[in-house]
């Protein structure tokens, strides 16, 4: 079995907790350390996003053709476009000599779990729905209805996370630095230990 720093690190958690940033702050900081896994999607690129850097843009057919010639270790679809991992991206990420990092969504998780891929965990968690909801506000770019379907979602995904062995380890952003120290730790295969998830009975 590969040593913990070799294990790829799938990273979950509801949109808006905070899985870029905290990924972003790792890759710039161990640039020769860390890959991340570039997954294809079929949604249209958005400002300052660069094909084969945030994402591998992709029409709906060509898509649909890898995955139905078995390219994918997990995909998943949100607001309708479909989004993928591969296991090519996964392979160069390794062949380089790096830690694979998947930024992955709760279906996800599901299907990776069926594979032999056999990474860890980590969820990242926001400290309630209440705060989750004033982030996905404070971006800007969501409608009131997005940001319902968003947290609905979140809910969703918080509740598989609480199922016992789902996660080896749980992160609660609550302070972006707290939160740091802690996930270059996990990454670096240097912490066994994480958060407990808070209670999120919140009323949003």
């Amino acid at each position: 079995m590969l040593p913990d720093f070799l294990r790829p690190l799938v990273l979950s958690g509801p949109s808006g907790v905070g899985k870029s940033t905290l990924l972003r702050r790792l890759l710039d900081e161990f640039p020769d350390r860390f890959g991340f896994s570039v997954s294809h999607t079929t949604r249209a690129a958005r400002p300052g996003e660069e094909d084969g850097k945030q994402y591998h843009f992709v029409p709906r057919e060509t898509f649909l053709q890898l995955k139905e010639n078995g390219a994918f270790i997990e995909t998943a679809e949100f607001s309708g476009n479909f989004y993928g991992t591969s296991f090519q991206t996964v392979r160069q990420v390794h062949d380089r000599g790096q830690r694979c990092i998947l930024d992955i969504e709760a279906q996800g998780v599901r299907q990776i779990k069926a594979t032999s891929l056999n990474p860890i965990y980590c969820f990242i968690s926001p400290p309630s729905l209440k705060i989750l909801r004033e982030r996905l506000q404070g971006r800007g770019t969501e409608s009131e209805a997005s940001v319902q379907k968003r947290l609905a979602t979140a809910l969703k995904e918080i509740e598989y996370a609480k199922q016992p062995g789902i996660h080896d380890l749980v992160i609660v952003n609550d302070d972006l630095e707290r939160a740091y120290r802690l996930f270059k730790r996990i990454a670096l295969g240097e912490a066994a230990n994480g958060d407990q998830l808070p209670p999120l009975d919140d009323d949003v």
